[in-house]
C-alpha cells in the first residue's frame, strides 16, 4: 500500500512511496518488546537498533527517543563491554553481533558502563528473528542486571 503526498520524518522530507518499510517481523517484535518489563532491544538484519523498550532505558542509560536508531556495534562499544575479569570484550563476541553474524542464539554475562556512567553486571541473550527458515530479518537482544 502506497501513501501519497509529502511529509517530514526526523527533519527529512519524504514522498509517501519513499518511506523506508520495516519488515513485519520487526514490527511485531517491537510490539512484543514494548509490552515487556524485561529490557529488550530490536535490531534489523543490517545491525541497526530500530527500537528498545522502556525497561531497557535503565540499563542503556537513556530513552530510545533520545538516542534514536543507531548501529548495534556503535551502541555496544559505547558501553565498554568487558569480562568479569575486566578484560575488554571484542564486538564480535557480544551476543547481538553473534546473532547478526552467525544467525544463531548467543548468551554472555558481562560488565558494562552505561551511557549514564553507571557500571553494571548484565546478562545478555541474543535471539535471531526469521520470517521464514531462510529469511533472517534481525535480532532481539534481551538483557537484565545481575
Amino acid at each position: 500500500m502506497r501513501s501519497e503526498g509529502l511529509f517530514r520524518l526526523g527533519g527529512i522530507r519524504f514522498r509517501g512511496e519513499d518511506v523506508p518499510q520495516k519488515h513485519l517481523i520487526l514490527i511485531l517484535a517491537r510490539e512484543l518488546a514494548s509490552n515487556l518489563a524485561t529490557p529488550t532491544l530490536i535490531a534489523d538484519e543490517g545491525g541497526r537498533v530500530v527500537f528498545y523498550n522502556e525497561a531497557a532505558e535503565a540499563v542503556i542509560g537513556g530513552p530510545f527517543a533520545e538516542l534514536g536508531e543507531v548501529g548495534i556495534d556503535e551502541l555496544g562499544a559505547s558501553f565498554s563491554p568487558r569480562t568479569r575479569e575486566g578484560e575488554p570484550l571484542a564486538q564480535e563476541d557480544l551476543p547481538g553481533r553473534v546473532v547478526l553474524d552467525q544467525r544463531r542464539a548467543a548468551h554472555e554475562r558481562i560488565w558494562i558502563t552505561s551511557r549514564d556512567g553507571v557500571e553494571r553486571e548484565v546478562s545478555v541473550t541474543g535471539l535471531p528473528l526469521f520470517a521464514h527458515a531462510d529469511e533472517f530479518v534481525g535480532a532481539m537482544v534481551i538483557f537484565w542486571r545481575e
